[in-house]
């Protein structure tokens, strides 16, 4: 579900290429578990090669999701 979510998310950004810098406390407090649990499975998604993540180079450097 969480993937799903995500892959909304990128796929309706304007930026290009699509990607999507995410809170894991908003996304935490709508799914209602913890921040850390939602870290831990965009990790998983990111090592199954669902998701890429990188950094931004230009400030703010947030991390950022795109997909694979």
């Amino acid at each position: 579900m969480l993937y799903q979510r995500v892959h909304n998310m990128i796929i309706s950004s304007t930026k290009k290429p699509k990607y999507t810098a995410l809170s894991t406390v908003k996304i935490a407090d709508l799914f209602d578990v913890k921040p850390e649990d939602i870290e831990k499975t965009l990790e998983e998604l990111v090592k199954e090669g669902r998701l890429n993540k990188s950094t931004l180079t230009e400030p703010p450097n947030y991390e950022i999701y795109l997909l694979s």
